[in-house]
């Protein structure tokens, strides 16, 4: 450590250098671009040229085939680009491309409930190359954003606030240099699991922050350390809302065997990004699936995920939960202050969206040891069984917990109870639930009784009360 620190300052010694290009302004690799503890290797950004940054339009009249639109006013009016919507711009990050499925992937989510510019930012030319010179290549890439941005602004008299910027990895960063250009006017950007080296620990200047739009929101996947974890993303909170599902370190169904996730439905080349990312690239299946589950994503405001898994964060506040993802703009909240921090649990595959549920049981009957499952019944639909319990079942005894699943059930209806204990027992003993009360995130209670008793493995209805 002691030699990459002396490294580094003898680096940043060395006069800097500078090169400059046309409409986008000059770049250097001096301090806190480069020859810092943090960035030791100085490097300057490849030109314009080099990198070939595209812009390809996608919206509900096109949504299978893009249109190239380019910085220039007339070339944009002749597309399907359309004033009167909302604009999301897609960025990728490091070794990825602007036509992987996954971008397209969320312009048709978003097409399924909205008409909306989609234009998706392929700079492969930039970001496949060492990540060094990629971190470096990011700065170019934000300006050529910030340069399409403006023009809409300036020559077809389009509103910054309608413009949502949505980055992965090195594409948040891209996202918050656009955002820094156009002086924070930039109605929303939304990290997708920042990129961590060369950026956590450093100046506002290099990396994505709350400055650098009106709301600034962020989902952290794989926020353990580079070194020895490999984590890939950002522990350091970087928006207004920032978002830690399942904890923001290791992701549901990321722990499969070698085989299973490098041979993958989508093809050898997604189950091996899979494979070697899986945690860095769940933030923007996240976002994904967030889209067309506005509910399904409530984050809950923590001061740790050991505290929320505790099941001491329920229900939501009185300006309810935000949603991560997609819909975290509704939020009343939303820019009352920065770095607010929630966290949430997710399923393992696609449908990601859970709900969460806090059920309390009142047990009646004999006492014994054993499990306790509940399930729930509403207008939204049915719940799996959920283990509430299990350990000493004592009647009287009100055993509370907390769940996520994988329906909406919407207003309750009834429950369903059930027991066992695997234990071969000649007296037969019965086991019921007095009343069951169940919270939903949103602070409403529905409350279930009865006065039966079943013997292990019987379902219990339970009726409203």
């Amino acid at each position: 450590m002691l030699m990459l620190w002396t490294f580094a300052v003898l680096l940043g010694a060395v006069a800097g250098r500078e090169v400059c290009f046309d409409k986008l302004g000059c770049f250097s690799d001096d301090a806190p671009w480069s020859g810092t503890l943090d960035r030791p290797l100085k490097a300057l950004p490849w030109s314009p040229a080099q990198i070939n940054t595209r812009f390809l339009l996608y919206t509900n009249e096109n949504p299978d085939n893009y249109q190239l639109i380019t910085s220039d006013a007339s070339n944009i009016r002749n597309s399907n680009f359309r004033t009167n919507r909302k604009t999301h711009i897609i960025i990728h990050g490091f070794i990825d491309k602007g036509e992987e499925n996954w971008l397209s992937d969320m312009c048709k989510n978003m097409f399924r409930v909205e008409s909306v510019n989609c234009i998706c930012v392929d700079w492969k030319g930039g970001s496949r190359t060492t990540y060094t010179q990629a971190t470096q290549n990011v700065r170019v890439v934000g300006a050529e954003v910030a340069l399409l941005v403006n023009v809409l602004q300036s020559d077809l008299g389009y509103s910054l606030n309608n413009v949502h910027l949505i980055g992965h990895s090195l594409g948040s960063h891209i996202a918050g240099e656009a955002g820094k250009r156009t002086f924070g006017a930039i109605g929303r950007i939304t990290g997708l699991d920042p990129a961590e080296p060369y950026f956590q620990g450093t100046p506002e200047e290099v990396r994505l922050d709350p400055t650098d739009a009106q709301f600034v929101d962020a989902i952290h996947t794989d926020a353990g350390p580079m070194i020895p974890n490999l984590g890939f993303g950002m522990s350091q909170t970087v928006g207004h809302l920032d978002f830690f599902p399942n904890g923001g370190i290791e992701m549901p169904g990321c722990q499969k065997n070698i085989l299973s996730q490098i041979v993958d439905i989508d093809g050898i080349w997604e189950g091996t990004r899979n494979f070697a990312a899986c945690n860095h690239l769940r933030s923007y299946k996240f976002y994904t699936d967030s889209i067309v589950n506005p509910t399904g994503f409530a984050g809950f405001s923590c001061s740790s995920y050991s505290l929320f898994t505790a099941n001491k964060c329920f229900p939501c506040g009185s300006g309810g939960c935000p949603q991560m993802g997609h819909y975290a703009d509704r939020y009343p909240g939303k820019t009352s202050r920065v770095y607010q921090t929630f966290y949430l649990n997710t399923g393992d595959k696609s449908n990601f969206a859970r709900w969460r549920y806090q059920v309390t049981v009142t047990l009646s009957g004999q006492k014994v040891t054993g499990h306790i499952l509940v399930s729930l019944f509403g207008n939204g639909g049915n719940s799996k069984q959920y283990e509430v319990f299990k350990g000493s079942l004592q009647p009287g005894t009100s055993l509370v917990n907390e769940f996520d699943s994988d329906v909406d059930v919407g207003d309750l209806q009834k429950v369903k109870f059930i027991w066992y204990n695997n234990v071969i027992n000649p007296t037969l003993p019965k086991v019921g639930a007095s009343r069951i009360t169940v919270e939903r995130n949103d602070g409403r209670v529905f409350n279930f009784c009865s006065q039966e008793t079943v013997r292990e493995d019987v379902l219990l209805t339970l009726s409203p009360c």
